[in-house]
């Protein structure tokens, strides 16, 4: 087994990783946030595993807060930002350039801005700006691997501020699914009793297409793509319902003498769908499953929004890193991503 950077040890710790930003961001003061009722908006800026916290903030947190959630992943800050949004800049490294890129512009809007990094230049931005900075711990290998220090600040900054109630209960509730998940997950649980290990024996060669259903499905579908793509060096794809069903569907038709050899359809189903999602995950199946090579299901577990969610994205985590070496990849390293980065660094 190849895993130079030790990554999954860094997956078997998000449970703790959760729990410690959980109580690190408690002691925050937020006071120069000012008022709650003097914020319009909540934009989260920030890419790949450090940007994808927001997209589960949105997807969480969306049906209670009594504003929006907008996720920013780009270089340019829209002309809506101001004084009455609340900005959370997410970078793990604390140097992602597009992320330094909005979070500039969101200060000089006069942005209420949060940012969450080990330090880099975004630290430094923001102490320039008065704003508030979270650290996170400076011992995990990649930034997809510290979803629990990115994700809890900002949970924790809206309910100290008053905006989301029953964020704090939430958070205990996901700490305690994903220790439980770990516990049928991990690698001393060998075969078929470990859920994470059967999905990713059954995906083997094929190239995975993720469906989930409304924001927590398209989330959680979201994360599993991202995963495989760093951890298993492999293609893959998402999408959500309801709106696969609007295009998506048809692109099954003419070649499925092709797809039906290469392509693992894996439904992800959570607990808080609307009644509707349930008829097209069962409709869609019926049209398109003989142009794939095999339907699969995840089923989340837990208590509240947060809690399942997670619990479908670390089963992906883990499933991917069994993946990655299954096939003697080292799930580790994102060697693709460096040499991009090198490439954009010379003179253009």
């Amino acid at each position: 087994m190849t895993d130079t950077l030790g990554f999954l040890e860094a997956v078997r710790g998000l449970p703790e990783q959760l729990a410690a930003a959980h109580e690190a961001a408690a002691a925050l003061d937020v006071s120069g946030l000012g008022p709650a009722d003097g914020i319009d908006n909540v934009v989260v800026l920030g890419m790949g595993g450090s940007g994808i916290a927001g997209d589960v903030l949105a997807a969480v947190a969306g049906p209670s807060l009594a504003v929006p959630v907008i996720v920013l992943k780009q270089y340019r800050t829209p002309r809506f930002v101001g004084p009455r949004t609340l900005a959370f800049a997410l970078s793990y490294s604390g140097d992602t350039e597009e992320t330094l890129a909005m979070a500039s512009g969101a200060a000089e809007a006069g942005a209420r801005l949060v940012a969450v990094s080990r330090g880099g230049a975004l630290a430094e931005l923001v102490a320039a700006r008065g704003g508030l900075h979270v650290s996170c711990p400076a011992d995990v290998p990649v930034p997809r691997a510290a979803l629990g220090a990115l994700l809890a600040p900002l949970f924790v900054v809206l309910f100290r501020l008053g905006m989301l109630p029953h964020a704090h209960a939430d958070l205990v509730k996901a700490q305690e699914r994903l220790a439980a998940r770990r516990d049928k997950c991990r690698p001393e649980v060998e075969g078929a009793a470990n859920p994470a290990r059967e999905i990713a024996r059954q995906i083997g060669t094929t190239i995975p297409l993720f469906y989930g259903g409304g924001a927590l499905g398209a989330v959680a579908a979201m994360r599993w793509k991202f995963d495989v793509n760093e951890n298993s060096k492999a293609p893959a794809f998402w999408n959500a319902y309801p709106e696969v069903d609007h295009h998506e569907i048809c692109g099954w038709g003419q070649h499925g003498d092709v797809t039906r050899q290469v392509f693992t359809l894996v439904e992800l189903r959570h607990g808080f769908e609307h009644p509707q999602l349930a008829r097209r995950f069962a409709a869609t199946r019926e049209i398109i499953e003989e142009t794939l090579v095999q339907v699969l299901e995840v089923q989340a577990a837990g208590e509240g929004r947060l809690a399942q969610v997670l619990d479908l994205m670390y089963m992906g985590d883990w499933a991917s890193s069994y993946l990655a070496l299954d096939h003697d990849v080292d799930p580790g390293p994102i060697d693709a991503i460096f040499q991009l980065k090198e490439a954009l660094s010379r003179p253009g």
